[in-house]
C-alpha cells in the first residue's frame, strides 16, 4: 500500500528574535505547505524538500538565498546540499555567489555530474553551463544582514553573539512510495573568511 507523506521543515536552528518571529513562522509554514502540495500529488520527496528549502532561500526571514548572512567584505556566499534516500545520491554546492536558489544548483550536481561537491567558481560555471541565471550579490542582500555585517565589524563586537539565531534551512520528507530526502540550505556564519565552508556541505558531517 501507499504510505501517508510527511515533511518535516526548519528555518534554521537557534534563536529567533522576537522581531523576527512571525515572519519565521509563516515562512516555515509556507515553505512545509509547498513541500507538502507536491507529496499530495503523488510528487517526489526528492522534489518536495527542494521546493520548500527554494521557499526559504527565497524569503529574505532566513540565513539562505535572500537574507544570507555577509562574509567579511560584504558578499553573500551560500552552501546547499540535496540528498536522494532511494539509492543514496546527493548533490551540494559551496561557496557560491550571485544565484538565487543554490538548492536548485545541487540538485543539478547530483543529476547532471559525476561529482557530489562544486565550489565557488566551479559552480559558478556548472551554472552557466546549466543555463541557471546569474543574480545580481545585491539582489541578495538584506538591510538587516549589512546591519549585522557592520555591528560585527567594530573592535568590540563578538560576532559569536549573532551566531545564535541564525544555522541552516531544511527539508526531510518521505513519499507516498517510502522514499526519504533531505535538503539543507545557509549562507552560512556572519563575518566569515571568504571562501569559508561549514559543515552543510559536506554529507556525514551535518
Amino acid at each position: 500500500g501507499k504510505m501517508k507523506p510527511v515533511i518535516v521543515v526548519h528555518g534554521g536552528a537557534g534563536r529567533i528574535f522576537k522581531e523576527r518571529e512571525e515572519g519565521s513562522r509563516a515562512g516555515v509554514v509556507r515553505a512545509a505547505l509547498r513541500g507538502y502540495g507536491i507529496l499530495k500529488q503523488g510528487g517526489s520527496a526528492l522534489d518536495a524538500v527542494e521546493e520548500a528549502v527554494r521557499s526559504m532561500e527565497d524569503d529574505p526571514h532566513f540565513n539562505a538565498g535572500c537574507g544570507s548572512v555577509l562574509n567579511e567584505k560584504g558578499e553573500v556566499e551560500m552552501d546547499a546540499i540535496i540528498m536522494d534516500g532511494k539509492n543514496l545520491d546527493s548533490g551540494a554546492v559551496s561557496a557560491v555567489k550571485c544565484i538565487a536558489n543554490p538548492i536548485k544548483l545541487a540538485r543539478l550536481v547530483m543529476e547532471k555530474t559525476k561529482h557530489m561537491l562544486l565550489t565557488d567558481r566551479g559552480a559558478h560555471l556548472f551554472a552557466q553551463a546549466v543555463g541557471i541565471p546569474e543574480t545580481p550579490g545585491e539582489k541578495l542582500i538584506t538591510e538587516r544582514s549589512r546591519e549585522r555585517w557592520k555591528k560585527n565589524l567594530e573592535p568590540d563586537s563578538n560576532p559569536e553573539e549573532f551566531q545564535k539565531d541564525l544555522g541552516t534551512v531544511g527539508a526531510v520528507a518521505i513519499d507516498s512510495e517510502g522514499n526519504v530526502a533531505c535538503a539543507t540550505s545557509t549562507g552560512g556564519l556572519s563575518n566569515k573568511l571568504i571562501g569559508r565552508v561549514g559543515d552543510t556541505a559536506c554529507i556525514g558531517m551535518g
